[in-house]
């Protein structure tokens, strides 16, 4: 199956294979090609150019993208997709004045989803979960991550691993599963954190990997969730059963865990609404990814990630949604880009290099995903027609993509 697309207005982050992040600097530079065509071969980009140098092929297919512009799908490297009902309540609760740690010591929280999901069935949280995934990819996300984390029991954790893995076995995008045991201590092990530990380290982590259920394993590095110490012996055990780490932390406070994670090779760090110096000095020189999540900070009302202070320190940036029922009910990538621009003063190209090949790179799939490469997927967005591609976080209410593909087939 060969697919042509022809006339392209512009086609976005056009990259050489051996571009696997960009940072500092260069995230303010978008490769991009005017008038340009695409060809598709089955699920892989094998040609690009201007159209004055389109071969002439038998294609299966061809597409006029006459005033419409084409870019890789987002790649949205940090969500919480699977779970069971919503947290409507706490969003009311919030608005009348409540913290987000006040809501938590009512039972609230994270603590409110795992109730649920251990009151869910597996079928039931797969249909509800199929839903989100299903929006997600009409939205123009071509890739994601999925933890799980609100199970925070050895059956709760497998089902929900089990639901992902089948999420990724029915659908075309990427899905990579990440193992989030140590998202919150159940009510039960308030005053016994070490018995909550060891039963992720001991049960938990011995059962997902003979199951071969995640290859990613996250900890809520926090003030009142896991303490520094206690997220470095998770990633330890985690390690040993062949999981690379991918840690929330520095969301409301600064602890120390950006170091901690950067010793342990960690593949990113994700929230870092609060960064220091030292956190600064900890990144650079690291393969550790800063991952921003705005739609977060958009919700809860807490600062946004420092997105110049990272750049001008010359680290790489990415973007994700957070797509979880407490903090961020949504996986709309093209309002993270748009509000990476408006609220963090990212450039449109820092925050489509931030969404794409930057994501890509935070889960692990840059050799794959995140940028017009031959030989790479032919996942891509083509846009309704617009002026520019500044457009797309400038009209930041208007749904602009047209056309979704996911491995070389239109999915919307």
């Amino acid at each position: 199956m060969i697919t042509l697309i022809t006339n392209i207005k512009e086609l976005l982050q056009i990259r050489e294979s051996n571009v696997k992040k960009v940072s500092g600097k260069e995230m303010a530079t978008l490769p991009t090609i005017k008038n340009a065509f695409l060809v598709i071969e089955n699920e892989y980009i094998t040609n690009f150019g201007t159209m004055e140098n389109c071969p002439k092929i038998n294609a299966d297919k061809t597409i006029d993208a006459t005033g419409k512009i084409v870019l890789p799908t987002w790649c949205d490297s940090h969500t919480h997709i699977v779970y069971a009902g919503n947290r409507e309540g706490e969003f009311v609760d919030r608005i009348n004045g409540l913290s987000y740690e006040e809501i938590a010591k009512r039972g609230g929280g994270i603590l409110n989803s795992a109730k649920k999901l251990n009151e869910t069935s597996e079928e039931e949280i797969y249909n509800q979960s199929k839903v989100r995934l299903e929006e997600v990819m009409q939205l123009g996300t071509g890739a994601v991550e999925i933890k799980s984390g609100y199970g925070l029991t050895v059956e709760g954790e497998l089902k929900m691993l089990r639901v992902i893995k089948k999420l990724a076995e029915n659908y075309p995008i990427k899905i990579k599963a990440t193992f989030l045991g140590a998202h919150a201590f159940p009510s039960e092990y308030k005053d016994n954190h070490s018995g909550y530990i060891d039963l992720i380290i001991n049960q938990m982590l011995p059962k997902i990997a003979e199951e071969n259920l995640a290859e990613y394993i996250d900890v809520f590095c926090e003030t009142g969730y896991f303490s520094v110490e206690e997220t470095e012996k998770i990633m330890e055990a985690g390690k040993k059963h062949g999981l690379i780490s991918k840690i929330h932390v520095n969301q409301f406070n600064a602890i120390g865990g950006v170091a901690a994670c950067v010793k342990h090779k960690s593949l990113s760090v994700d929230h870092l609404e609060i960064v220091t110096d030292e956190d600064i000095e900890a990144l650079k020189n690291s393969e550790t990814m800063p991952v921003a999540l705005p739609s977060c900070s958009y919700f809860l009302s807490i600062p946004y990630t420092p997105a110049r202070k990272i750049l001008q320190a010359g680290l790489p940036l990415a973007l994700a949604t957070d797509f979880n029922p407490g903090s961020t009910p949504s996986g709309n990538m093209n309002f993270v880009v748009a509000t990476a621009c408006i609220k963090m003063k990212m450039t449109p190209e820092e925050a489509i290099n931030a969404a794409t090949i930057n994501g890509a790179y935070a889960m692990g799939i840059c050799d794959t995903h995140g940028s017009i490469t031959i030989g790479k997927k032919a996942n891509i967005i083509i846009t309704k027609p617009i002026t520019s591609y500044y457009q797309l976080p400038y009209a930041f209410g208007s749904n602009l993509i047209e056309t979704v593909m996911i491995e070389g087939r239109i999915t919307y």
